[in-house]
């Protein structure tokens, strides 16, 4: 389910209205429209995607959308040394409009990038010369002087494509298989035999992409001497008939979905030259039931590092591998506290002098360690989180982090040396929410920002933080950028905290329309509630916060326990109890909310997405007559229904603790909501299947429950990115929870 399921919730914006005092007296703001939310330019303004530095350095490429076009991305390119751009590749021009294939739209579901277009994603030669760009189904060969040529013609399309890093070869999957190509030209060579049916090579599974943030099934050692390879067999995961049921036909797909307490894939990694010769199958132990987490080798090729994490995901094993033999033994083992689990994670690396950088939550909360000759030296501590590693400087002895150190409303990067643990620099400006990746010796940082009155902002810096140039100022104060128009009524948000039932401290953000004194205001009450995100901070949000607003609706959300970035105690709280503890921590922002003078206690409705949609339906079942009504999207309905690797990490087994999965799913309680509903989802979802919502739907026609539902033919998860979901959520809002106006308090003195 994912972090980034969270953004589904809302494309949220927040502001200042002090900001307004740069437009001109006389100049009346247009109306904020749903429609204009959805049209193009995007009204957050033109950020990048997909930044990186060329291999010396001399140019940064983006990504970078179109002012008439907001979701099809181009390839541009900018001198370092002179801030000019220039376009590299013409999405437009170069591509064919080919159809995706199944297996790259469904891959681009997992990433939540269904809805782009033109090139989303790329690949730099090592030599600097040139870059790999996939477009409509195909690869293309870039070159620095405008120069495409095409690599692939295939109807078949090619899956995870990746120049080699000592840049002899493209290498890519086709037809489930790993093909190599060399990259001076030359016909590409298929180096697996057997990806048919249910067998693939050099992919990554179902719940790799989906929960576990492994996009591809193959890597490549250091001077392309070597490639591992993944190789997993569907045949014991059960077959879902997945009906896509679009607005001119039904197509069924027999889908293989591991749901929880059901089997896995059956995994394993091979190591074998570019050709596919001298193959080596890896040990990866006598347990099958297992998944293969992580894969790495060592900066001088000699060893092969492999992340094994078991089952119940409260052991994780780093296994040193020689990969001549294929030969593993244990390197250490991460273990997850009572009642826990362990959380994956890209915050590591493996330093040429045979040290590893390594994150860890062995102290209640997440921090990064060094192992070097066998003991460990924690980098970093305190009651605060290690958010990310954005790079490792080996020859200074500089470690490159983001955390929230300085409050957990902010992510900042910072600095350590190695010399030195436990002490630290804050490298970014206070007041503001932070991304950082460096380049490969972490000599230049490419930072992205925003906070309550700007949107995404980003820029190139120094190893000490300093600004070099600007890639994206998108300055909304600019009279060109999109929102520029709308910011008089552009509305504050503010931040504020309560204890809740279990006596933690729980952040909540509020935007509220000009207060009127004497009138009391209608709530959007929104939530996702589910672990591994953070929905209250000091990030820019997007402009649909501000339309709720603008309809005189007051905008509050709170972060419950169970979500992320506050340590493991405050996450282990939903341990085999979901939709307990958050639904009690949300209650508890609702009577927050009923306290104050100005809200409407009556005229409070809630809205979620996802782990959120769920959320809507735990909070009405819990509750009934405390919301003036919910809108629950996509939701689980019956945890048994959703996949291995995220339900089993939190709920455990299923035929283990059946009683625990009972209390949990929001079936049974279902006949008891008696505040109106409106149920949405798509019913081409592939991630939380539409069976989920059918039987929620089922159960309360059976029992003359009333609810309303809207169902999308040929959407997926991602079908609440539609104006007409929107329209359909404002029109149930304006009935359900707005209702009449009222005017009956005395304001406090």
């Amino acid at each position: 389910m994912k972090t980034r399921l969270a953004g589904l919730a809302l494309a949220a914006m927040t502001g200042s209205t002090a900001m307004a005092a740069d437009m001109p007296a006389d100049h009346s703001p247009p109306d904020l429209t749903l429609e204009r939310l959805f049209a193009s330019p995007d009204l957050s303004g033109s950020v990048p995607r997909g930044m990186k530095l060329s291999p010396d350095g001399k140019l940064l490429t983006v990504l970078r959308n179109r002012e008439d076009d907001r979701e099809r991305y181009d390839l541009w390119a900018m001198d370092t040394s002179t801030g000019k751009w220039r376009m590299l590749v013409d999405s437009k021009k170069v591509g064919t409009g080919a159809e995706l294939t199944e297996a790259e739209k469904m891959q681009r579901e997992r990433a939540r990038i269904t809805n782009l277009k033109g090139i989303v994603a790329y690949d730099w030669a090592p030599d600097g010369k040139s870059i790999l760009v996939p477009l409509d189904g195909d690869l293309y060969l870039a070159t620095l002087d405008g120069e495409v040529r095409r690599l692939t013609d295939s109807e078949t399309g090619e899956l995870n494509p990746v120049i080699s890093p000592a840049g002899g070869y493209v290498s890519f999957v086709r037809d489930q298989n790993l093909w190599v190509q060399p990259l001076s030209g030359g016909t590409a060579r298929q180096v697996t035999d057997d990806g048919k049916g249910t067998v693939h090579w050099g992919e990554a599974e179902f719940v790799a992409q989906e929960e576990m943030d492994r996009s591809t099934g193959y890597w490549w050692s250091p001077g392309d001497r070597r490639v591992a390879v993944e190789r997993f067999d569907e045949a014991p995961v059960g077959v879902v008939a997945r009906a896509a049921i679009g607005a001119e036909g039904t197509k069924v797909y027999d889908q293989r979905y591991p749901a929880a307490g059901t089997p896995n894939v059956d995994v394993s990694l091979w190591v074998m030259d570019p050709d596919g010769a001298n193959r080596v199958k890896v040990d990866l132990g006598s347990e099958r039931d297992i998944y293969l987490a992580r894969t790495d080798w060592s900066p001088d090729g000699k060893w092969l590092y492999v992340q094994r994490e078991n089952r119940d995901q409260t052991r994780l094993d780093m296994l040193k591998v020689d990969p001549a033999t294929g030969k593993t033994s244990v390197l250490f083992t991460e273990k997850a506290g009572d009642k826990s689990w362990i959380n994956l994670t890209d915050n590591y690396h493996f330093m040429k002098d045979g040290s590893l950088i390594w994150w860890s939550e062995r102290s209640g909360h997440g921090h990064l360690y060094r192992l070097s000759g066998g003991k460990w030296t924690q980098l970093t501590s305190g009651d605060w989180e290690v958010t990310g590693l954005a790079g490792v400087d080996e020859k200074r002895g500089r470690v490159y982090f983001l955390g929230n150190k300085d409050g957990v409303l902010e992510q900042h990067l910072y600095a350590l040396d190695l010399s030195a643990p436990g002490k630290t620099t804050r490298l970014t400006e206070a007041g503001w929410w932070n991304g950082a990746r460096m380049d490969e010796n972490a000599s230049r940082a490419i930072i992205s920002r925003s906070n309550t009155d700007q949107p995404t902002q980003v820029y190139l810096a120094d190893a000490t933080g300093k600004r070099i140039e600007w890639i994206s100022r998108n300055d909304v104060n600019d009279p060109d950028h999109p929102y520029h128009p709308y910011l008089p009524s552009h509305r504050e948000r503010k931040f504020g905290t309560i204890k809740g039932p279990g006596g933690q401290t729980l952040n909540w953000e509020m935007i509220t329309p000009e207060l009127k004194p004497g009138k009391k205001y209608p709530v959007w009450f929104q939530h996702y509630g589910g672990p591994h995100s953070q929905t209250v901070s000091k990030a820019w949000g997007g402009a649909m916060q501000q339309y709720i607003v603008d309809k005189g609706y007051i905008f509050f959300q709170i972060d419950n326990r169970g979500s992320a970035n506050r340590g493991t105690a405050f996450e282990d709280a939903i341990y085999r109890a979901m939709g307990s503890v958050e639904v009690a921590d949300q209650k508890a922002g609702a009577q927050y909310l009923k306290s104050l003078n100005f809200v409407d206690p009556d005229r409070i409705g809630i809205y979620g997405w996802s782990y959120g949609g769920y959320m809507t339906l735990k909070m009405l079942e819990a509750d009934p007559g405390l919301y003036a009504g919910g809108v629950s999207g996509a939701p689980v309905t019956k945890w048994e229904l959703y996949d291995t690797h995220y339900t089993e990490r939190y709920m455990g087994d299923p035929n283990k603790v059946a009683d625990a999965y009972k209390k949990s799913d929001a079936i049974q309680d279902a006949t008891k909501i008696a505040d109106p509903l409106l149920l949405i989802h798509g019913m081409s979802d592939d991630n939380v299947v539409f069976e989920n919502s059918t039987l929620l739907a089922s159960r309360m026609q059976a029992n003359n429950v009333p609810f309303e539902m809207m169902f999308y033919p040929g959407k997926t998860h991602t079908a609440g990115s539609d104006i007409h979901v929107w329209t359909t959520i404002f029109n149930f809002f304006d009935r359900a929870v707005k209702k009449g106006e009222r005017e009956e308090y005395t304001p406090e003195q």
